[in-house]
């Protein structure tokens, strides 16, 4: 089923204000400011050692900004329900090669606190059917990579936060992934993401932030 977030859409539900990042005494950004709200999606852009990976992990409160503040419904991340409410996937795939594709999906339900789902059915829409259990490490790039994503069709939470969620990705499954990405928004949640890969369906709401390449 899916979920929908009572959020009103004219509300931000992250705000960044003056964030400034510093990286072995280079300034990645600074004065970086941003309002995401309920059934937007915001992508980051930029080239490679701009920043990019950085700013989605302050956004996601896994690292601190040297300046600036973020805040999740007028709160800040550390006083809020912040962590109950993402659903962060880095660039890495974040997969345990020992484990199969349906043991991560029972893994991630226990985690998000969600009941048992018909995991043979998530991993069939993910074009993994008949891969349910086979330890990961025999799998595909582009099938780890789908195993990872699998939790946006277990997650209820309703911000996401993806550093190149495209990655080993073939045309069918990017397109997939956008799908998704379109019902996630219409139900009220919110995107942020990276990518080097133009997003070919349109996202009314759709907004890009830019990042300048700093020496």
């Amino acid at each position: 089923m899916r979920a929908v977030f009572s959020k009103s859409s004219a509300d931000p539900v992250l705000t960044a204000s003056n964030l400034c990042c510093v990286r072995q005494d280079r300034i990645l950004f600074e004065a970086v400011n941003l309002e995401l709200t309920a059934g937007q999606l915001l992508q980051i852009g930029g080239k490679n050692g701009a920043g990019k990976s950085s700013l989605l992990r302050i956004l996601a409160g896994l690292g601190q900004p040297d300046d600036g503040e973020v805040l999740w419904q007028n709160l800040p991340l550390t006083e809020s329900d912040f962590p109950q409410n993402l659903c962060f996937i880095g660039h890495l795939s974040g997969i345990q090669p020992q484990l199969t594709a349906l043991e991560h999906l029972e893994f991630w339900q226990a985690a998000f606190g969600l009941a048992p789902t018909d995991g043979y059915q998530v991993l069939a829409t993910l074009g993994l059917a008949g891969l349910e259990d086979i330890p990961c490490q025999l799998l595909s790039a582009g099938q780890q990579r789908r195993v990872s994503l699998a939790r946006l069709w277990l997650t209820n939470r309703p911000l996401w936060i993806l550093d190149e969620p495209f990655t080993a990705l073939d045309q069918s499954a990017i397109l997939l992934l956008q799908q998704k990405f379109t019902e996630h928004l219409a139900s009220g949640g919110a995107i942020i993401l990276t990518t080097h890969q133009p997003l070919t369906q349109q996202f009314p709401a759709a907004q890009l932030l830019e990042l300048a390449y700093r020496w």
